[in-house]
C-alpha cells in the first residue's frame, strides 16, 4: 500500500511539474507575442511621423498623411484630385500630375527607403480607382472595365514615378517595393471627380516577416534591410 501511495504521489508530482511548466511557457509566449506587436505597432509610428515630417510641405496642398483604418499594417498616403486625377475614361496622367510626381516620389521613396525604415516596411501599393465611367448598362461588363481602367491608371504612376526618380538607388528600392493595383469603382467618393484617383499604401512588415527575417543568415538579414 505504501509502494502505491509514494507511486500515486510521485505521479501527481511530475503532473504539477508539467502543468507548472506549461503555464510558465504559454506566458513567455504570450509575452513575447506581445512584444513583438508592440515592436511592429512601433515601427509603423516611426514610419507615420517620418512621412508626416517628410511630406509636410505637401500635406499643405492637401496630401494626406495617416493610418489605414482597414489595415493594421498599413498607412495611406492620399494624394488630393487637383494634384493627380485622370479624366474620364482615360489612364493619362496630365502635365499637372506628372510634375506633382516629380516633386513627389523623390520624397515618399526617399524616406521608405532611409535604412532606419527600409528594413521595417513590406511594401508600397500603389492602388488605382475609377469612378462609373461607362455608359455600359450590362454591370458586369461595367465593373469589369472599370476594374481594367483602375488598373491601367495605377502602372500609369508607377511608370511615371520610376522616371521620376533619378537616383538609381531610391529607383531599386522602389522597384522592390512597389506594387500596383485596380480597385475599380468600388470604393467611390463624394464625387466622380474625386472618384477617379490613386492612393499609395505603405504597409510595414508583419509579425511573421520579421520572425522569418530574424531566423536567416547575417548576411542575408543585411541584403534584405538593405545595407
Amino acid at each position: 500500500m505504501a509502494d502505491e501511495h509514494e507511486g500515486s504521489g510521485l505521479a501527481s508530482s511530475l503532473t504539477d511539474l508539467m502543468t507548472s511548466l506549461a503555464v510558465i511557457f504559454i506566458l513567455l509566449l504570450v509575452a513575447t507575442l506581445n512584444n513583438a506587436r508592440q515592436e511592429v505597432q512601433g515601427a509603423k509610428a516611426e514610419v507615420l511621423s517620418r512621412l508626416q515630417d517628410a511630406l509636410l510641405r505637401f500635406q499643405e496642398k492637401g496630401v494626406e498623411v495617416k493610418t489605414d483604418p482597414k489595415d493594421p499594417l498599413g498607412l495611406l498616403v492620399v494624394v488630393p484630385e487637383d494634384l493627380l486625377n485622370f479624366p474620364v475614361g482615360r489612364s493619362e496622367i496630365r502635365d499637372l500630375g506628372v510634375n506633382f510626381l516629380k516633386q513627389f516620389m523623390p520624397q515618399l521613396v526617399g524616406t521608405a527607403c532611409e535604412p532606419e525604415l527600409r528594413g521595417g516596411i513590406s511594401s508600397i501599393i500603389v492602388e488605382g480607382h475609377a469612378s462609373s465611367e461607362w455608359n455600359e448598362k450590362d454591370p458586369k461588363v461595367r465593373a469589369e472595365r472599370n476594374l481594367k481602367l483602375s488598373q491601367e491608371r495605377s502602372m500609369a504612376v508607377v511608370q511615371q514615378s520610376l522616371d521620376a526618380l533619378n537616383d538609381p538607388g531610391l529607383h531599386d528600392c522602389f522597384l522592390d517595393f512597389v506594387s500596383a493595383t485596380g480597385r475599380g469603382s468600388a470604393d467611390p467618393l463624394a464625387t466622380p471627380e474625386k472618384s477617379r484617383r490613386v492612393i499609395f499604401k505603405v504597409r510595414v512588415k508583419s509579425l511573421e516577416q520579421r520572425h522569418v527575417i530574424a531566423g536567416i543568415s547575417p548576411e542575408a538579414a543585411e541584403q534584405e534591410n538593405g545595407n
